[in-house]
């Protein structure tokens, strides 16, 4: 599922434009309604006509409400810049896409709206020219410009169609196994509780999960989740959510927070940064400077400190540390907008190259540039676990090639990624970082062993439900099913054993869960089955009439809990009876040495088919061997 905001200078059809093409109007407050502008965010949802879903959330144009959009748009995939055709390219345009460039968007479709009050062809004409001359340095230059009106509905299947090809050039969300979602809104609903929303990113929650919520630490549990108004268990990366938490109220909670999955996040003061000044910045970025800082959906004031550089200037792009008012939430990679707090204004943006630095650094130190510059291309974590990503589970001596870094650097990033829960390792988690990384232990981040998991349980469920009285499905079936390399299907089998996702049966494996149930009617039928063989413990049944009696299921689950044993292809006995005779036989060998197929017939009064079967049956399982027409115990 993916996410798109719209962008735009107000009163230029955004909020009209997101109602014509999904029928929900996005404005939702009393005071939005009444003055016909849009204040806060807005949310609406549609399907494209090639059946994707996509959310969008519907931002304020207006300057004063900028704080809001920025709130907005941080967690989008594309942009949905909207420009009146009537008027053109005006300041909050070029605001709105100076922020979506600083965040790095880069894939976006150009509405141009209200055609039908222009009248001049030539006048469309200029005003796309005009657009595309300002999309242009942009990382959204050549994005698609489609006209459109949202009072007649020309254009709008025409912008359907290009937003659905716009997305499916662009990837996924990829799922790191480490789930954020910041919080846009937090509400209470009567009769659920709190509520809150926000664009999921970096991973899954589910119905169930304990979470947290930072900065605050707040501890809660996911009671439900919704996307556009429907009940899933499943929120998936890149979705717009709605998640009812118990355990935390809603006056705890503040736009901004961050909701994730406890144990990996930690909140900060201090971040390391890569910023771009905007080239029509009013003035340079000076040291010590106070900013507003907004990522994600939070918003927090911050002194700047200028590193390696007195200043920098409008245009340029230097290092930067920011010591925040307060602490917020972020990883490596995010991407922020910094303003002038008064008069409001954007300044630029950048990246965070290190949400945890140690200290405040010295601002001229040649050695920290050369560690931000590092940082910036990734840490030695970020690259291994990148590098598996693209394909997993894989060889840890693999991975560690393909990442191109040297062993003592991936081995400390291996024991750091394990230590995190970011990394499973299969088949050797006892393996020092330095014996891990030419070893040929399979390695599977966080996400990908729960998908494997997932996997495993699903084919078990699957198996239980089409043979129910079987107490498992074969360790060798499932390796085949599992479609993996002999070795790593053992590998994860193993683990599931380990960690209780699965549970041994014998030969078999299940579910933890599964336990053969029989039927009032074939229990009946197995008494009469018993009845049977202790009618004649040494003449039974054969397997043929026993099937016919109790069925082939029922039977086979007899065998397998033990109750009969099965001998031959045709003889089975009462596992007693078995027992019994077994060990007569083993008796009468230590006593007289050998014994021959019409003893046993003697010693039982039962025939030559049932003794030479038990004795053939002992022959295979090595207590016996046969010598001539006699047998000796070996």
């Amino acid at each position: 599922m993916r996410v798109i905001g719209t962008a735009g200078h107000v009163d230029h059809g955004k909020s009209a434009l997101v109602k014509a093409l999904t029928g929900i109007d996005p404005d939702r407050l009393k005071e939005e309604k009444e003055r016909e502008m849009t204040i806060d965010l807005g949310f609406a949802w549609m399907t494209l006509p090639n059946g994707e879903a996509i959310s969008i959330v519907d931002v304020p144009g207006h300057e004063d409400f900028i704080k809001n959009m920025l709130a907005g748009v941080g967690g989008i995939d594309a942009a949905l810049l909207v420009v009146a055709a009537d008027e053109g390219p005006m300041p909050q345009t070029r605001e709105h896409l100076a922020i979506l460039d600083l965040l790095n968007v880069r894939t976006g479709v150009v509405a141009l709206t209200k055609i039908d009050l222009v009248d001049e062809p030539d006048w469309l004409d200029l005003v796309q020219t005009e657009v595309e001359e300002l999309l242009a340095p942009t990382t959204l230059a050549g994005a698609p410009i489609v006209r459109v009106s949202a009072r007649t509905g020309e254009g709008l299947e025409t912008l359907l169609e290009t937003l659905a090809q716009v997305l499916a050039g662009s990837p996924a969300r990829p799922d790191l196994g480490r789930p954020r979602l910041g919080i846009d809104r937090a509400f209470t609903v009567a009769g659920f509780g709190t509520v809150v929303t926000g664009t999921l990113i970096d991973g899954q929650f589910h119905v169930g999960d304990e979470v947290e919520i930072l900065p605050k630490g707040l501890r809660a549990r996911i009671r439900g989740l919704q996307t556009h108004k429907r009940k899933i268990e499943t929120a998936v990366p890149g979705s717009r959510v709605a998640i009812n938490l118990s355990g935390v109220a809603v006056d705890a909670l503040e736009r901004g927070d961050v909701v994730t999955r406890p144990g990996w996040l930690q909140p900060t003061l201090l971040i390391d940064v890569q910023l771009r000044v905007l080239p029509d910045a009013p003035k340079p970025l000076e040291h010590n400077q106070e900013v507003e800082l907004f990522v994600g959906a939070a918003q927090v004031m911050a002194r700047l400190r200028v590193l390696g550089a007195q200043q920098l200037n409008p245009g340029e792009t230097g290092w930067a540390q920011l010591r925040l008012a307060r602490p917020i939430a972020v990883t490596k990679d995010d991407r922020f907008i910094v303003r002038q707090p008064s008069p409001s204004r954007t300044l630029g943006g950048g990246i965070v190259v290190d949400p945890h630095p140690r200290r405040k650094h010295r601002r001229f130190r040649e050695d920290v540039i050369r560690r931000l510059e590092a940082l910036a291309s990734g840490t030695p974590e970020d690259v291994l676990l990148g590098t598996l990503l693209k394909q997993e589970p894989l060889e840890a001596r693999r991975v560690v090639r393909r990442s191109n870094l040297e062993p003592e650097v991936a081995a400390n990033a291996l024991e750091t990624l394990r230590r995190q829960g970011e990394l499973v390792v299969l088949n050797g988690d006892d393996l020092p970082g330095e014996r891990l990384v030419d070893s040929n232990a399979y390695l599977v981040s966080h996400t990908g062993w729960q998908r494997l998991v997932e996997r495993v349980t699903r084919l078990l469920a699957e198996y239980h439900a089409q043979h129910p009285l079987r107490s498992g499905m074969p360790r060798q079936e499932l390796r085949s099913r599992l479609r993996l390399d002999a070795a790593l299907a053992n590998a994860v089998i193993e683990r599931c054993l380990a960690e209780g996702h699965i549970a041994a049966a014998g030969e078999s494996v299940r579910l933890p869960s599964h336990q053969v149930c029989f039927t009032p009617e074939q229990q009946a039928r197995i008494e009469k089955l018993r009845a049977a063989c202790a009618a004649s413990p040494h003449t039974p049944p054969s397997v043929a009439e026993a099937e016919r009696i109790v069925g082939t299921d029922v039977l086979y689950a007899l065998i397998e809990q033990g109750e009969l044993v099965r001998v031959s292809e045709d003889v089975l006995f009462d596992a007693d009876t078995y027992r019994e005779m077994v060990e007569r036989i083993t008796q009468h060998l230590r006593e007289q040495g050998t014994i021959t197929v019409a003893q046993a017939r003697d010693m039982f009064g039962t025939s030559r088919k049932y003794a030479l079967a038990l004795l053939e049956h002992l022959d295979d399982l090595r207590v016996t061997k046969r010598v001539g027409d006699v047998r000796v115990l070996r």
